[in-house]
């Protein structure tokens, strides 16, 4: 069995809001693999991450950080090693003037990127690429394949790329990719729906996870108001302002709570400004970004967690406040109903109804043993299916029989 090295590109790696792609790729390296890291653009917010974060950026390549000497000189080294596969590539960049982004500028920039990856990639005896997400940077992967010599997977969250296949040339990462990891069954129906049949047998289903050790029981709380945690980016797609709404009407009925939002994002201004509107604002605290150390720290003060989402893949924390035992409350789409079973280890209210959210926390408000049931039985659900070591064990399978191929 070979253990050669692959690597890992992201947009940005590691990240704030991505923290799970971090423990991805450690958990792959404790069981044996070797991974280099590449990340087109620097971190932002390194400064509050962990020391481990830390250190893992100074030894991720940061590719628009190259200088323009080294950008030149990854290219004529591509050039000169493989003639043939250069002006393929180039031909393919070309192409995406009419096809995909249609903007020259991209087209350029992925043109760029591909030759300071490829001459990374030959240095450190890389021969197959993972990307996350699907997104702009799996089209840099593509034209690396297209050089040859290279293969490329992906891992597919969605929803947010699902709206836009043709513009983000889906289909075509897709066909392209050496096998698609789909983090969920709705993750993957959505993947065979824009793709022919012979392709389904390479879409593989390997959630996310967490590392049970790591998120341990929190001690019960012994708040005198209870605390409601959301843990999340602020943009629209989290839903915070039907949170809002939903604690609102909690407040009108005098049930006492408090509420912690942790994250940042584009719409803290307008959340602060709705929390002042609806006379909220000694109830509801916003902490802006935080490191996972601190993060920790308020999941083991909680109560509650709830995620009042629009549009998510199946998110970590979620995974995070259930192995804490923290009951938890988020909507019906996507993939989180394979993640919460209403009633049996969470709750799930219809997405955008503030009333109908109001009803799930005041539900668990007034019911501890409930609470402490839902609790027992979410990190049950997480332990079983979405520990980060056994899920990953099954990429560690994926990689390998790619890495295996003749």
């Amino acid at each position: 069995m070979t253990n050669k090295p692959i690597a890992y590109l992201c947009s940005e790696y590691p990240a704030i809001s991505h923290t799970f792609i971090y423990r991805e790729i450690e958990s792959l390296r404790k069981a044996g693999m070797t991974v280099f890291t590449a990340s087109i653009h620097k971190p932002e917010k390194l400064d509050i991450m962990t020391p481990a974060e830390q250190k893992e950026a100074a030894n991720t390549l940061m590719v628009l950080s190259q200088p323009v000497t080294s950008i030149a000189t990854a290219h004529l080294h591509c050039l000169l090693k493989n003639p043939g596969g250069y002006l393929n590539m180039a031909l393919d960049a070309f192409r995406l003037l009419f096809t995909g982004p249609k903007n020259p500028v991209k087209a350029a920039a992925y043109f760029a990127e591909a030759g300071i990856l490829l001459r990374w990639a030959h240095q450190n005896g890389i021969t197959h690429l993972h990307e996350h997400f699907g997104n702009p940077t799996a089209i840099v992967a593509m034209l690396m394949k297209r050089y040859g010599g290279l293969t490329f997977s992906i891992s597919v969250h969605g929803p947010d790329i699902f709206y836009t296949v043709d513009s983000a040339m889906l289909p075509e990462k897709v066909r392209e990719a050496a096998f698609v990891r789909c983090i969920s069954h709705y993750c993957r129906s959505q993947i065979m729906r824009i793709s022919d049949v012979d392709h389904w047998h390479r879409f593989h289903i390997v959630r996310c996870g967490i590392d049970p050790d790591l998120y341990t029981p929190r001690p019960e709380p012994d708040n005198a108001v209870p605390e409601l945690l959301c843990v999340g980016r602020l943009v629209p797609a989290k839903g915070q302002h039907i949170l809002l709404e939903a604690c609102a009407m909690l407040d009108r009925e005098r049930l006492p709570f408090h509420l912690t939002i942790v994250g940042d994002g584009p719409d803290r201004d307008s959340l602060k400004a709705f929390a002042t509107s609806l006379g909220l604002e000694r109830k509801v605290l916003f902490t802006g970004a935080l490191g996972q150390d601190k993060v920790r720290a308020h999941y083991d003060r909680a109560d509650l967690f709830v995620l009042a989402s629009f549009a998510e893949g199946v998110p970590v924390v979620l995974m995070e406040a259930m192995a804490k035992e923290i009951p938890v409350i988020s909507t019906r789409i996507t993939g989180i109903p394979e993640l919460i079973e209403h009633e049996e280890d969470g709750l799930l209210a219809v997405p955008g109804d503030p009333s109908d959210l109001a009803v799930q926390i005041r539900k668990l408000l007034a019911d501890p043993l409930l609470r402490t049931r839902f609790g027992h039985a979410g990190r049950q659900k997480v332990t079983l299916m979405y520990n980060q070591h056994q899920n990953n064990d099954q990429l560690v399978t994926h990689f390998r029989n790619e890495m295996n191929q003749p």
